[in-house]
């Protein structure tokens, strides 16, 4: 008897906590992953954040699958995530796009009249690839700069996503070879900007003619940093913009160059920004 009260018992329990709010089967089986995504960039992307765009192609499937996961995200889901958790959703949609764009137009076909100034391995060789190539996510069709500039940088005060938003060139920061994740967002974020800012193509001090080079990453999108880093009485000499950047900067610096940046002897210049593609040779 006492056996089969306690299995009653259990049924009973079990049945409670099943019917839970948050236990509910719908709940459990929206949960969202980006294992798919995972997966292809650990296959096609290597550790210096180069693509394999020939082999994606020829096996896109991972991707694919996480396109589909991006369009059935319940936007009643998405509402209860944490912030670091929305971020790192929308980083990642954003270079898994990206990366379904170049693929869906590889080999890149050139035109004369972008040639003119860009690369002919360029993502600015695909019309319209920021602003008319739509993708569904969670019900909306949504393109990269909807992404980017109406999600990312408007509802989020969070500028460290410019260290890790990739648009398929070299002048952007290096793609990281995992999914980004809530848990995980802001050392991910630290680990991109050191990344970043140890390339000379888009830092490096140069002493002997008294200039700072800084990617135009910064240019475009100085205001961004103002909120979080512009509270400072250094830097005084430049811009607010300037001023944010350079806050933001020297947090990541070995203090010999940290020091002659506070010292503020100095002029800031731009360096060209790379568009060829982020491709494995």
């Amino acid at each position: 008897m006492m056996s089969k009260w306690l299995t009653s018992w259990g049924l009973v329990v079990l049945t409670w906590i099943v019917f839970l709010p948050g236990h509910t089967e719908s709940a459990v089986a929206k949960t969202f992953s980006s294992a798919d995504y995972g997966a292809a960039l650990q296959e096609f992307v290597n550790q210096e954040g180069m693509v394999n765009y020939r082999g994606l192609k020829t096996n896109p499937q991972k991707l694919q699958d996480f396109g589909q996961a991006l369009a059935q995200v319940r936007p009643e889901d998405y509402q209860g995530w944490q912030d670091s958790q929305k971020i790192a959703f929308w980083i990642n949609a954003y270079n898994a796009l990206t990366l379904k764009a170049i693929i869906d137009h590889y080999p890149i076909q050139a035109s004369w009249f972008r040639s003119l100034k860009f690369p002919q391995n360029s993502i600015r060789q695909i019309p319209g690839v920021w602003t008319d190539l739509r993708v569904p996510i969670m019900g909306r069709q949504m393109t990269l700069d909807d992404i980017e500039h109406a999600t990312l940088r408007r509802q989020f005060n969070e500028p460290r996503i410019h260290m890790a938003l990739v648009c398929a060139a070299m002048g952007c920061p290096p793609l990281c070879n995992e999914p980004f994740t809530g848990e995980n967002l802001n050392q991910q974020l630290n680990d991109q900007t050191r990344r970043f800012l140890a390339n000379p193509q888009k830092f490096r001090i140069a002493r002997e003619r008294g200039r700072v080079y800084l990617s135009p990453i910064f240019k475009w999108f100085g205001q961004d940093f103002v909120k979080t880093y512009g509270a400072t009485e250094r830097f005084s000499r430049f811009t607010p913009n300037e001023r944010a950047v350079l806050n933001f900067i020297q947090k990541y610096l070995p203090k010999e160059e940290r020091d002659y940046l506070f010292k503020g002897d100095y002029a800031i210049s731009y360096l060209s920004y790379d568009w060829s593609l982020n491709e494995q040779k």
